[in-house]
């Protein structure tokens, strides 16, 4: 029988509805799990165990109080596209990166900088998964300020490997089935690619798509609050709770929010975009490998898989989008740089100086280079449903001292498009692999959607080696 940690957030918030399952059962049985695992893992930063129990008993209490609900007869809810979202993760634990702010909760973005900063109120993104019903259970490890300085977590899958980064500890939270569910962020690659590591489902929508208020920033011009899950119903279940407008975030975008749930009931056969070059390029064989395989099995399934040539401008995005990164990023960390400097991390040190030393002629020609891409992606993907790529050249690598390579999510992330990251296999080493797929602005349902064909197709289900 499963566990109660075991479920994701949809099958959890379906139980609870139906009372099937308690909520305080819910997070004992997490609470119990981060007590045997963290030791090892070190996935946490911040975690008030009175707290949560307090908080899953109100909710208990709440539902004895209200009327029974029938136990859904579907296995993914149909929201209707402008229904409140109020009661879709009613009940779930969630755990949040420990850059969002959090009311009355330290926010340390795991920097001696702010380590003593508690926040007096919520982030856009907590304040509505709190609106839905969901449970805050604790903040997750990320890398300092979420840049690139490695995280102190372990990944579940062997220690000696990294875990990716920056949104470490809510990756592997979710793999190790500590939380169903966690937010992370993305500024070039910090959610699909330790999603890809861990073995799990990592998604980033469209730059603005969901609102960056009270997020703890690194660059303003690419920043994307993104999410950690174990299906790709769950990332659609968090896409319908945080997207839309925010009067508070002038880049969070006023277009409807259509229903992302619905479409995935009977996903269509999608049209693929296979792009090789510059992928392929810098792939290792192993890799390369995976993905012809893949893409032969999606092909032979029915998808309508093409081969598409990769724009020229590729070849600049991820210098320029680090050129981008590091002046903002110094911008926002200018103030306390001057004060204490000697608090922050090398890595981070070393990009807030070359940020501060890049000339405004620099900077200028790296924007315009990225809206160059930005328009050659936007046409590249409205040619087909999804662009299919590697989400990462390699697996995750046996070294602990960076969090691995970005260069595979850096682009969408650049561009602003929607991508999400799905567990594909196991390399030869025992490590997990996964698939990217993107889509063109604004078109999460279709992403999800295609991605739920390929999550059915591939029928691959990832779980760390753990001695459960």
């Amino acid at each position: 029988m499963m566990q109660p940690f075991e479920l994701s957030a949809a099958e959890a918030a379906r139980q609870v509805r139906s009372r099937q399952l308690s909520p305080v059962a819910l997070v004992e049985s997490l609470l119990t799990r981060i007590d045997r695992l963290e030791p090892r893992l070190k996935a946490w930063v911040h975690l008030d165990r009175e707290g949560v129990l307090a908080e899953a008993r109100r909710k208990e209490a709440e539902l004895a109080e209200a009327p029974p609900e029938a136990a859904p007869r579907r296995a993914v809810s149909r929201t209707p596209s402008r229904a409140p979202t109020a009661g879709l993760l009613y009940g779930v634990p969630i755990g949040l990166k420990d850059i969002f702010y959090t009311a009355g909760v330290p926010t340390t973005a795991c920097s001696k900088v702010y380590a003593n900063f508690v926040p007096e109120f919520d982030g856009a993104a907590v304040a509505k998964l709190k609106q839905a019903g969901a449970i805050i259970l604790g903040k997750t490890v990320t890398t300092e300020f979420a840049c690139s300085d490695p995280s102190p977590t372990f990944n579940p899958w062997n220690a000696a490997h990294t875990p990716g980064g920056s949104s470490s500890g809510s990756a592997v939270a979710v793999a190790s089935r500590m939380c169903p569910a966690a937010l992370g962020s993305q500024t070039v690659g910090s959610t699909l690619r330790p999603a890809a590591y861990n073995g799990i489902v990592g998604f980033k929508p469209t730059f603005g798509r969901v609102s960056r208020y009270g997020v703890v920033p690194v660059s303003w011009s690419l920043d994307t609050v993104g999410w950690l899950v174990r299906t790709v119903e769950d990332a659609a279940l968090l896409c319908q709770v945080l997207a839309g407008p925010d009067p508070q975030d002038p880049w969070a975008s006023a277009q409807p929010v259509p229903d992302y749930l619905s479409g995935l009931l009977k996903p269509r056969t999608p049209r693929i975009g296979l792009l090789r070059r510059f992928f392929c390029d810098q792939a290792d064989a192993a890799t390369q490998q995976h993905l012809d395989a893949v893409a032969e099995r999606l092909a032979l399934a029915g998808g309508n898989v093409v081969e598409l040539p990769t724009p020229d401008s590729i070849e600049t995005a991820v210098a320029d989008q680090r050129v981008i990164m590091e002046v903002e990023g110094a911008a926002f960390h200018q103030p306390m740089y001057q004060r204490q400097a000697q608090d922050y991390q090398p890595l981070l040190r070393a990009m807030i100086g070359r940020g501060l030393a890049t000339d405004a002629v620099s900077y200028s020609r790296a924007l315009e280079r990225r809206q160059k891409f930005t328009a050659d992606a936007e046409k590249l993907a409205a040619r087909v449903d999804v662009l299919l790529t590697p989400t990462t050249p390699t697996p995750p690598q046996a070294d602990r001292t960076n969090t691995g390579n970005p260069m595979f999510q850096g682009p969408w992330t650049s561009a602003g498009l929607p991508a999400i990251s799905i567990p594909s296999g196991l390399a030869p080493s025992g490590l997990p692999l996964g698939i990217q797929l993107a889509a063109a602005p604004f078109a999460e349902a279709r992403l999800l959607a295609a991605a739920r064909w390929c999550e059915i197709i591939l029928d691959v289900h990832l779980r760390p080696p753990l001695g459960d």
